[in-house]
């Protein structure tokens, strides 16, 4: 299966229409994958056509980036590896770290756990208030120059934090939520990417999994899945949403696809300059997944889609409050 090529803004970082989000696999969303069979899924997917791989220190932390270094050994020169710093000791739970020697030890760290010698794309996890902006880029500004790193990202940041970056070190790439039922980045974001020539990569296209039609109000998540503190998970807030995935689906019957194909495809037909990175632990969702690059929507259905979001909107927030908090500096 092969897939398109894009490049993420003015870089010239060429990578996979579509990447793959490995975070899932170690950590977030219940009980870790088995190390074998997440290291088939990850081999899986470069097979068909998947050269875009993102993790960072805080899965896990560090597991997840020990079962990339392994998994993608044999075909590191044709892949894109992005990883992340920002957090104390690489945990979120212990809150923000990106001074510049915290950087240079995850930089260090990193290599080794992805048995490489260079990371492709490294990304400031979130904006750290305490650490100038212009610190932080000039500190991966030095990684690049003494080939450690290749290109620098931020996650999840505001506009003004972008802009203060780029000025220092170029950013390539800006990771943040985008998806059919969170458009906040369509306001600032996206205009301010385009002028500067940023590529976008968007982390939960699906929407958490709920845009794939699996969830409804009946689903019990494991104990440990972070979507059972997400506002917009709760069971009447996804009885509401369930009119958005409604909607998806009799557009998915009409293209003949499955609703996470068309949710997929939405996103990619927003701009040329946007690589999504869904995240899967399982074969048959890749799969699925990576169809969604052949799936071309008519302006006709993009408009559906977008006027059913302005009918019917989407119930609850997409993060609690204490992680809200963290982002859109």
């Amino acid at each position: 299966m092969s897939i398109a090529k894009r490049k993420l803004g003015k870089s010239g970082l060429e990578v996979s229409a579509l990447g793959i989000g490995c975070m899932g696999m170690s950590f977030g969303y219940g009980p870790a994958m088995e190390k074998q069979a997440a290291i088939k899924l990850i081999r899986e997917a470069y097979e068909m056509g998947i050269t875009f791989f993102d993790t960072a220190e805080a899965y896990g932390p560090f597991e997840n980036e020990k079962l990339l270094g392994e998994a993608l050994a044999p075909f590191r020169q044709e892949i894109v590896i992005a990883s992340k710093f920002g957090f104390k000791e690489g945990n979120s739970n212990k809150g923000q770290d990106s001074r510049p020697e915290r950087i240079r030890q995850v930089a260090e760290e990193s290599l080794k756990r992805l048995k490489t010698d260079v990371i492709d794309l490294f990304y400031q996890h979130r904006v750290d208030q305490t650490v100038p902006m212009e610190e932080v880029a000039g500190t991966v500004k030095d990684l690049i120059q003494e080939g450690k790193v290749k290109h620098f990202g931020l996650s999840e940041a505001g506009v003004q934090s972008i802009r203060k970056a780029h000025l220092e070190q170029p950013v390539t790439a800006l990771q943040s939520e985008y998806s059919i039922w969170w458009r906040e980045p369509e306001t600032e974001i996206l205009p301010t990417l385009e002028e500067l020539g940023i590529g976008f990569v968007p982390f939960s296209p699906l929407g958490k999994g709920f845009l794939t039609g699996a969830i409804d109000k009946n689903t019990r998540f494991d104990p440990s899945d972070f979507r059972n503190i997400v506002p917009r998970f709760s069971e009447e807030n996804r009885k509401s949403n369930q009119a958005l995935v409604d909607l998806i689906g009799k557009i998915a019957a009409k293209n003949n696809a499955t609703p996470a194909q068309i949710a997929l495809a939405w996103v990619l037909a927003q701009k040329p300059w946007i690589v999504p990175i869904p995240g899967t632990t399982k074969l048959h969702r890749l799969k699925e997944n990576i169809g969604s690059v052949h799936v071309e929507l008519s302006k006709e259905d993009i408009q559906e889609i977008d006027e059913g979001y302005q009918k019917l909107g989407v119930k609850g927030d997409r993060y609690p409050a204490h992680l809200q908090k963290r982002v859109g500096r």
